[in-house]
């Protein structure tokens, strides 16, 4: 099998994510979907490695980030629902709680 289409795949999601990191700073719910995309690329990078080199290691690796991305994304949800409710927006320009 060719892999290298999956790879390319795989950094096309990545950039993608990062991209909507960085270029993203007006809502926060755009950044961590962002977030995601990117941790799910890293996880399908481990998957096709996995594969490529008959590794059990990759998937295994996968797994563990695909939990600690449903975990982040939890957390980070009931977070910015919390701030929602107090502040009545989300936009991270307005985030800063320490400016005088």
């Amino acid at each position: 099998m060719d892999f290298i289409h999956f790879f390319f795949l795989s950094s096309l999601l990545f950039v993608i994510g990062v991209g909507g990191v960085v270029l993203n700073r007006t809502n926060i719910v755009v950044v961590l979907m962002s977030l995601e995309l990117a941790l799910l690329s890293v996880s399908l990078n481990f998957i096709i490695f996995s594969v490529c080199l008959s590794d059990l290691i990759g998937q295994i690796f996968a797994i563990f980030i695909l939990i600690v991305a449903a975990c982040e994304s939890s957390i980070g949800l009931a977070i910015i629902l919390v701030y929602f409710r107090v502040r009545g927006s989300i936009r991270i320009d307005q985030a800063s709680l320490l400016k005088s």
